[in-house]
């Protein structure tokens, strides 16, 4: 399991801190420190689309113009640009290896503590 975050993101911290109380080990990948390859958040884009990865609530996304937020909504252009504005990815992203989970609910909780091993 790898879990994809921005360290300052209360989300993830939630998400680190819940995982490690109910001893579920993942690896951790900051996005805005480690980065991330195009490759990567475009398979998350197929995965769940645009809609379900992008988050429209950040102070990111509505400091964008009308323009890049249609370029970062664009199937073409979606993932490159999520490269280089990490904060715009709605947090955390959890890879499963079969399955990817984004955001931090009681519905992803559910989940995590059924994938344990």
């Amino acid at each position: 399991m790898k879990l994809y975050g921005i360290k300052s993101c209360d989300s993830c911290r939630k998400a680190r801190q819940f995982l490690e109380k109910n001893g579920i080990a993942c690896e951790w990948h900051d996005l805005r420190e480690d980065g991330i390859e195009v490759a990567v958040v475009q398979t998350w884009l197929n995965a769940v689309g645009a809609d379900t990865l992008i988050n429209r609530r950040s102070t990111t996304w509505r400091g964008l113009s009308e323009l890049e937020r249609v370029e970062a909504m664009s199937a073409i252009g979606a993932a490159a640009f999520l490269v280089d504005h990490p904060t715009l990815i709605k947090r955390p992203v959890i890879d499963l290896g079969d399955d990817l989970l984004v955001g931090f609910d009681a519905t992803v909780q559910e989940r995590l503590l059924g994938a344990r091993p």
